[in-house]
């Protein structure tokens, strides 16, 4: 397990560093894409130990039934197992602004027959998102964000009044195992002021992950 990770870690980093001049003007931290042709590295054979999604799905009280978005969905890794988890009854809204990650996720729901899955094509300031969300997860994806705070005042929109974000990254201390380079990741603090500022409320962080953090908040 761990000479996976070790290996997934050095092909990541290779890629997050070839997106990097793909970043938004203004010195901004934030606003790189991943790179479509690029998705086979996020899913290491290893990825449900490292990130335990039954367990961050359990912290977001994500059941039968529940109506959830995947923001920054990418090909879908997480969208499946969120639609495991809701069941028939319960509704995931696989969200990306890049078209090629939209088709992935379209092909790989087909494939594995869900028919609870709703593929949203966002922009960069709006996931253009029902309203009535129970929870909206976001992975690995927020050091991508052009306009973080203009993005989360939509997000919370999108929430029931008892509604949940959850925003899982890595975390900077996190050398030797999966993710991009050190200087590419965001420390909590940074997405808990962003979160405050777009009005959303601080709920907890979660520390279970190894190399990951789990940040909540709600309406």
């Amino acid at each position: 397990m761990r000479r996976l990770t070790t290996l997934a870690a050095i092909v990541l980093a290779a890629v997050w560093t070839a997106a990097a001049p793909g970043r938004a003007m203004q010195g901004t931290p934030h606003a790189r894409l991943f790179p479509p042709e690029n998705l086979g590295v996020l899913e290491s054979p290893d990825r449900d130990v490292w990130q335990e999604p039954e367990r961050i799905m359990d912290e977001l009280n994500i059941a039968d039934g529940s109506r959830v978005a995947d923001l920054g969905a990418g090909g879908g890794w997480f969208t499946v197992r969120l639609a495991r988890r809701v069941g028939p009854n319960g509704i995931v809204y696989a969200e990306d602004i890049q078209q090629q990650m939209i088709d992935s996720i379209r092909r790989r729901v087909e494939e594995q027959g869900f028919h609870n899955v709703r593929t949203v094509l966002g922009t960069a300031d709006d996931p253009n998102l029902p309203s009535g969300l129970h929870a909206v997860l976001i992975v690995d994806t927020y050091p991508q964000f052009a306009n973080p705070v203009k993005l989360l005042q939509n997000v919370a929109r999108a929430l029931e009044p008892t509604g949940v974000v959850g925003v899982v990254d890595f975390k900077k201390d996190g050398a030797g195992g999966p993710g991009p380079p050190i200087d590419e990741r965001l420390d909590p603090e940074t997405v808990r002021r962003d979160a405050e500022r777009a009005g959303l409320t601080f709920r907890g962080l979660k520390t279970f992950l190894r190399y990951q953090y789990l940040l909540i908040f709600s309406r």
